[in-house]
């Protein structure tokens, strides 16, 4: 790797670590030099990145009115719920055998253990961790390419909303657990029905959120 497109790289991971993690918030204006200023780096790394991101729906390149964070709203969770149920029951259905048994051994062991063993931060890596393995499964790259640009907003969900209530978290790992268990038998077409109905129930918890955070912010207006 070219030293100029290691710092592409780095300019590209940078920005997209900051909103993804909602350092940079939905709505928020961007000025390219400001970035240029945090990151030191060139115009052009900061501009290569900047493509990327529009491209993957993160930011809006505005004329004449700048660089804006892409927002998030309740059609947007609906929009990836919907991308998520056409997709992660089908990697199981069509890929489960790619996944590998000692994949799922590791996974069906992690959450095997209670829900307190593992921090929040950790829980939710494993749980993000759980799903990218299964549709890593997929053979298909163009199928994995879309599936990139769900995965980097459902994210920035995670961190709006604030996670999981204490009761979805124990729910979550029974879940998966049902989902393993289907997977360790072998009971491909079980296991993806299953991940449809964990993911029903994630899309029905991060609804509940997202209007009960919208409550609040309006109360606290």
């Amino acid at each position: 790797m070219s030293g100029k497109e290691s710092l592409k790289q780095r300019a590209y991971h940078a920005i997209k670590e900051k909103i993804i993690s909602c350092e940079y918030a939905p709505g928020v204006m961007l000025n390219e030099e400001t970035l240029r200023d945090e990151l030191h780096v060139s115009r052009t790394p900061i501009r290569d990145a900047l493509s990327r991101l529009e491209q993957e729906g993160l930011i809006s390149i505005l004329s004449k009115k700048g660089i804006v964070v892409s927002g998030l709203t309740i059609n947007d969770i609906n929009f990836i719920f919907e991308v998520r149920l056409l997709y992660e029951p089908y990697a199981i259905l069509k890929y489960g055998p790619k996944i590998g048994d000692e994949v799922i051994h590791k996974f069906f062991e992690t959450f095997s253990l209670p829900v307190n063993t593992h921090g929040e931060a950790e829980y939710y890596s494993l749980d993000d961790a759980f799903h990218v393995a299964i549709v890593e499964a997929i053979q298909n790259p163009y199928l994995l390419k879309t599936y990139d640009w769900i995965h980097n907003q459902n994210l920035r969900f995670r961190v709006m909303t604030g996670q999981f209530v204490d009761s979805r978290l124990e729910k979550t790992n029974e879940e998966h657990l049902r989902i393993l268990i289907a997977c360790l038998k072998h009971d491909w077409a079980l296991a993806a029905k299953e991940m449809e109905a964990h993911l029903l129930a994630s899309k029905n918890a991060t609804f509940d959120l997202a209007l009960n955070k919208n409550s609040e912010m309006q109360r606290g207006r």
